[in-house]
């Protein structure tokens, strides 16, 4: 067992015996003494993100930051890389954008929850698609630029599920907020479909790996941040990554900051494929044929309709990782979420107690700047250089939902929070006084590729039969 014995190092210890590998006896990253969750979490830039742009930074229920470096220990321990971030990366995507906390709204603004009849619900109205729909989500006219303001007030006379469901019908990313870290959301569904949800990794085994290259081979057809971000951990242990991406519709993250597209994909072959076209599939296919292992982050229903079938890639020995907000099976398979929409589905949020003695104010904030994407960006990196160590292929099924909630689990840390002098925030803890750290973020080494820029050089490597 590792000689650390804080939450970074059990949850590594937990990740790698979940994976049936062997626990090392020193962890990459992580010194002995332990640590604590909220002196990693102070750390990581997140907390200086969550809580009210006048108030006092907040502390996230459970170990979301000790589970982000533990993953990371354990990654570390399964691909032998060395040169790894930190917890820091929780904020990266804030410091190189300029976020700071704004609640009761995301650090990006494009989230909040709302207070119903039984409780809360959270909701992003994150794409242009997601406001056009609230009009057809409240069943009346909505002026431009009500949107929030119809929400809050057609949600106050409803439950928690209905608001959730009625929205994911839509394709609004929404979900129930439960009454504690790590439950289940849905809980008017009834305990049993809490049951039938599937864990964070469901594994299920293939045919013989047919590559077993000492530089993997990744084909990645994930897009924002929880998939790219396990490409770019990928690549930094020496992974060599196609990033796939269709003309017509590239990564929405391109759209974003630069500086933040250029840090997960920095190194990155970039090839663009028109899927609608059947050279472009026939590229893609063998492009899958070609890999060691493939990482998307599509409703398979999406990529069936493309001609693309994940179990018959595994079955020929390819591994393959999917990525989705609730899991490819389970009670809510199929439903969208993005990062906050997410963590708050696993109650991942922080209670304001203040706010919450007037009725009229937001009592649940959000954690973090999109939290469930970063968590599960680094968890599904340790899965996939567990399946890369394999002999046999496997279809890798991650959960962003079930990610966050393994992270959200834990003992609440009795701390104070004060102002520094002469200027920040700091927590006082038990194991003693730790600053509240602003994000900040790593810079990539060069740009990421143009869009399609090695299209031709790569199909001619690796597009043959």
């Amino acid at each position: 067992m590792p000689i650390s014995d804080g939450p970074a190092a059990r949850h590594a210890a937990r990740l790698l015996t979940t994976l049936g590998e062997a626990v090392p006896d020193r962890l990459p990253g992580l010194a002995p003494g332990g640590g604590s969750a909220l002196a990693d979490w102070a750390a990581s830039g997140a907390m200086a993100l969550t809580g009210r742009p006048g108030g006092p930074p907040l502390a996230a229920p459970g170990a979301p930051a000790s589970a982000v470096r533990g993953a990371l220990a354990a990654f570390g321990v399964l691909s032998g890389a060395r040169a790894l971030p930190g917890a820091g990366l929780l904020g990266e995507r804030a410091a190189l954008m300029g976020l700071a906390r704004q609640g009761p709204w995301s650090a990006g603004g494009s989230f909040r929850a709302l207070r119903t009849r039984d409780g809360w619900a959270g909701v992003s109205l994150a794409r242009p698609d997601d406001r056009e729909s609230v009009p057809a989500l409240v069943e009346g006219a909505v002026g431009e630029g009500q949107e929030w303001t119809a929400l809050a007030f057609w949600a106050l006379g409803r439950s928690s599920a209905a608001v959730a469901g009625r929205a994911q019908l839509l394709g609004i990313p929404a979900a129930a907020v439960p009454p504690a870290p790590g439950a289940a959301g849905d809980e008017q569904a009834g305990d049993e479909q809490a049951e039938q949800r599937p864990g964070w990794l469901v594994s299920t085994p293939g045919g013989p790996r047919r590559h077993r290259r000492a530089r993997p081979l990744v084909v990645d057809l994930t897009a924002l941040w929880a998939g790219p971000l396990c490409a770019s951990l990928l690549g930094l242990a020496g992974a060599e990554v196609i990033k796939v991406e269709s003309p017509g519709r590239p990564d929405g993250a391109r759209a974003g900051a630069p500086a933040f597209y250029d840090l997960l994909h920095s190194g990155h072959a970039s090839v663009a494929l028109d899927l609608a076209s059947p050279g472009g599939r026939d590229a893609l296919l063998r492009l899958i044929g070609q890999a060691d292992l493939v990482l998307e982050s599509s409703r398979p229903r999406a990529l069936r309709q493309l001609g693309i079938d994940a179990e018959e890639a595994v079955a020929a020995g390819t591994a393959w990782l999917s990525i989705t907000a609730y899991g490819r099976t389970g009670p809510w398979a199929g439903r969208v979420g993005f990062g906050d929409d997410v963590a708050a589905a696993a109650g991942l949020v922080v209670r304001d107690a203040e706010a919450g003695a007037d009725a009229g104010a937001d009592a649940v904030l959000p954690c973090g700047d999109a939290l469930a994407d970063p968590l599960t960006g680094v968890h599904a990196a340790v899965a996939a250089a567990a399946a890369l160590r394999g002999e046999r292929a496997c279809l890798l099924d991650v959960s962003m939902r079930e990610v966050t909630a393994l992270a959200a689990l834990g003992p609440a840390e009795p701390h104070t929070v004060r102002r520094r002098s002469p200027g920040g925030w700091e927590v006082e803890t038990a194991g003693g006084v730790f600053p509240v750290l602003a994000p900040r973020a790593r810079r990539a080494a060069r740009p990421a590729a143009p869009l399609g820029a090695d299209t031709a050089r790569t199909l001619a490597r690796w597009g043959g039969p």
